[in-house]
């Protein structure tokens, strides 16, 4: 039947309408497709040029493409998921950015930096707050990865793997182990966990608790940032990062292994992601008797890490750590060949919430909720000693010779325990509650600025027999900071800080970095050179102690308010820092090797002393005898042995040298030259005891030589900071095999035995030169793991090779050569590769 003109006209509208249809639902189609956008450039700055960019989700590839001459590129996919970018190009190393989620509608950026083929270079957070690369920062910043902390059951060793830096474990495994960085006081670095504050109140924080489990790297930097981060980052930062779960169903993997001295060590840890949610959690026993009586350790460590992303540009974050240990605190065995039947214990725990935005492509914001509770308890179980006791019933060890590493040599009996009751206790209580806002505006493709505020509510208690000092401190920090650069050449951070701290009221920290490539990367033997310059200051709080145990506040209280206008005695102030800096960075055989120069000059001042309680008669003179003797005595049962005020100043000058480079693509090789020439420029106390007389009457002894018992003498240089520190390492890393090889050196350092009034008699006989007290060492480490199959491994680790019993400080004796051998054990996709 012919068709009507009508319906002729009527079935064209109709499949006119179909193809709009059609069109349109392509159209949408495609707006529906996500998009992955952003910028490959190499850690100068520099765009790359025809970069491959691919996009996985569940180990396929559902996505490619190539950057453009601006460096840019953009993917879109049609699919819901989890993806990760996986970037390449020639001469760079092949780089696999963190997986994210993705929705059809999301926009993501991700901009991805390659590093050179033949060195390692790393995003850092530490210098400016917002990820950068190192070579576009003048701070000095390195970092410990995957590799550098795969066999390490703690992080005291890899951090002796760093230039500027001096670890000082006093004793053995478990033993309180402290870092010093640049000549700064082990107080003076903040320790962060995830971003939360992870010190005790006043900067003090022992690394030995901290065990390596579920720290995928560690951040070090060397150099005053309050501006940054607040109080206590006066002298460096150390940034612990929690690893996130990547795998499409759960992995699971276990780390055994057993070693000499009774020791063994278990970590579980299992992870995954689906969807829009990543996971992972984690636990690791450690024990070991060690090597000396009552010096048994064992720790616990709990962690997770739970991330959700409701869209691309949003996530919401939480971590947790949870450390137990208890260590034999055995006490300086080299003073008394007997050990003390003492314990102490730690239980910390740090938990971080965050919410990150990335609002515009150009402004990020997030909050952060830090909860930090630390629990240190110490007993003293029984006296201990050798049955040799003087007329007030006080302990004494066995007759010994002790020699310093400067030669000279004293014997006698040392004062072990005072006489008392038994058991006794002391305990430190630190809690901190913060809350932060970091927003980061990107006004044009060189210039990023940050803003943001910090508020902490801090308590705690200091050490008591039979109570506990109580103490509230409310702070709040307001921080800016201008990140940029010039052409990708010339590149500078300038920034400050207005804190206001309960404690010593207000506070200003600025900071000034800037860097100049005087020659660009590119091939050949000069391949590049670098100028760099840094400027900061900071300050940190004073510990719980230092606060409770202020000689001004002594004095106030007991009558010495005439002592106090004699002697210009001041409330407790923040001790504070400030450096200047300037360094060089070379590039040679077209970045195959990589020199870093760099000299740095800190003055610390306002720094605090101690001064003993002998001094008490002096002091309070309007006390009867019977008065001083009863307050001596009670202020040293709760704890209070010496006293403290701000009157110590010094200064810390030196340089840095690093060189690192690879050879093919398997073998890496870095080490590093540090000298530091430390020296103390006022010490109102001068011997920590003759506070009142103006020459040292006390303390002199062979052929005159004055000594500072509790603190270091004016003129002379810092308690242990060793003049020259050094490291070396290589790694060598295929598919299946790794070996490592490390080795950490120092000089002798200055030092006190602390043994005043210690000798039978009461005197002062025991006492050594304080002039490089503490030995030199050289401590060599060696570790590998063999990938047998797919999903079964081994490993072995043997650490102080040499059998250097000389690493601790005098009177400690370090831990022997230990060997680990274990298995690991991974169940998942892609077990083993």
């Amino acid at each position: 039947m012919p068709v009507s003109a009508w319906s002729r006209a009527r079935l064209s509208r109709v499949i006119l309408s179909l193809l709009i249809v059609i069109f349109l639902s392509a159209g949408a189609a495609v707006c529906r497709a996500a998009s992955i956008r952003g910028v490959v450039t190499d850690p100068s700055g520099a765009k790359i040029t025809g970069a491959n960019v691919v996009l996985l989700s569940n180990g396929k590839v559902v996505a490619a493409g190539v950057s453009t001459a601006d460096g840019s590129f953009q993917i879109s996919t049609g699919t819901t998921g989890r993806f990760f970018l996986v970037v390449s190009a020639k001469s760079f190393r092949q780089v696999d950015t963190p997986g994210f989620y993705a929705g059809a509608l999301d926009y993501v950026e991700r901009n991805v930096v390659l590093e050179p083929e033949w060195v390692r270079e790393s995003i850092v957070v530490t210098a400016t707050g917002t990820a950068t690369p190192q070579a576009q920062t003048s701070a000095a910043t390195n970092v410990l990865g995957p590799l550098d902390l795969a066999l390490r059951d703690n992080l005291a060793s890899g951090l002796r793997l760093m230039p500027g830096t001096f670890v000082v474990q006093s004793g053995q495994m478990g033993a309180v182990t402290s870092l010093f960085v640049r000549g700064g006081d082990s107080t003076s670095n903040k320790v962060l966990v995830d971003g939360v504050d992870a010190g005790d109140l006043g900067g003090r924080f022992d690394f030995s608790p901290l065990s390596t489990t579920a720290v995928e790297k560690a951040e070090v930097y060397r150099g005053p940032d309050s501006n940054l981060y607040g109080a206590d980052a006066a002298s460096g930062v150390v940034s612990l990062t929690t690893p996130r779960g990547t795998t499409s169903f759960p992995s699971l993997l276990f780390h055994g292994d057993v070693g000499n001295l009774y020791t063994s060590r278990e970590e579980m840890e299992v992870a995954g992601a689906h969807n829009k949610l990543d996971y992972l959690g984690a636990f690791s026993w450690l024990e070991t008797s060690n090597d000396l009586p009552f010096d048994e350790y064992h720790v616990a460590t709990s962690a997770a890490n739970v991330g959700w992303q409701p869209s691309a540009n949003t996530q919401i974050r939480a971590t947790l750590h949870y450390g137990v240990d208890a260590t034999g605190v055995p006490n300086a065995w080299d003073f008394y060949h007997v050990a003390d039947s003492a314990t102490e214990k730690d239980q910390d725990l740090f938990l971080s919430g965050s919410v990150n935005n990335q609002t515009t492509g150009d402004f990020h914001q997030s909050v952060r909720y830090g909860m930090t509770r630390k629990r240190e308890q110490y007993h003293l179980w029984s006296e201990t000693g050798t049955g040799t006791f003087d007329a007030y019933g006080d302990s004494f060890g066995y007759p010994v010779t002790i020699t310093g590493a400067n030669g000279f040599s004293v014997s006698g009996q040392a004062l072990l325990d005072f006489a008392g009751s038994y058991p006794e206790e002391n305990q430190i209580v630190s809690n901190r509650d913060q809350i932060s806002y970091q927003g980061d505006y990107r006004f044009t493709p060189h210039v990023i600025a940050t803003a943001g505020f910090h508020y902490e509510d801090e308590r705690g208690a200091a050490p008591g027999s039979s109570y506990l000092l109580p103490v509230e401190r409310r702070n709040y920090d307001y921080l800016a900071t201008v990140h940029g650069d010039f052409k990708d050449r010339f590149f500078y951070t300038l920034g400050g800080s207005l804190e206001r701290y309960s404690l010593f009221g207000t506070q200003t920290s600025p900071r000034a970095g800037l860097s100049y490539s005087l020659l660009r990367p590119r091939t050949g033997i000069f391949s590049g050179t670098r100028v760099l310059f840094n400027f900061g200051d900071a300050v940190r709080e004073p510990a719980l102690t230092d606060q409770f145990y202020s000689l001004y506040n002594f004095l106030e209280t007991n009558g010495g308010q005439s002592t106090i206008q004699q002697l210009g005695i001041s409330p407790l102030a923040a001790p504070s820092t400030r450096t200047y800096e300037g360094g060089l960075e070379q590039a040679f055989f077209s970045e195959r090797l990589i020199f870093r120069s760099s000299f740095f000059h800190n003055e610390f001042g306002r720094q605090i002393e101690y001064v003993g309680l002998d001094l008490i008669p002096e002091l309070l003179p309007n006390l009867t005898p019977a008065q001083q003797n009863q307050l001596e005595q009670f202020l040293q049962a709760n704890g209070a042995y010496e006293q403290s005020l701000n009157t110590e100043a010094y200064r810390g000058l030196g340089v840095e040298t690093t060189v690192e480079g690879g050879i093919g693509r398997n073998i890496f090789l870095r080490g590093g030259y540090t000298y530091l020439d430390a020296v103390v420029q006022r010490s109102f106390a001068n011997d920590d005891v003759d506070l009142l007389g103006p020459v040292p009457t006390y303390g002199g002894v062979a052929n005159g030589i004055p000594i500072g018992v509790d603190s270091p003498l004016q003129g002379a240089r810092p308690f242990r900071r060793a003049p020259h520190t050094g490291f070396v390492t290589a790694t060598y890393a295929t598919r299946k095999l790794t070996g490592l090889l490390s080795a950490a050196f120092a000089s002798r350092s200055d030092d006190s035995d602390f043994l005043a009034y210690d000798d039978i008699n009461g005197g002062n006989s025991l006492l050594l030169p304080n002039r490089n007290l503490d030995y030199g060492y050289a401590k060599l480490d060696l570790g590998g793991s063999y990938q047998l199959l797919t999903w079964l491994g081994v490993y072995a680790q043997a650490e102080n090779l040499t059998n250097d019993q000389h690493i601790a400080p005098i009177g400690y004796p370090s831990l022997p050569l230990t060997v680990r051998i274990g298995l690991k054990i991974e169940w998942g996709p892609g077990s083993g590769k």
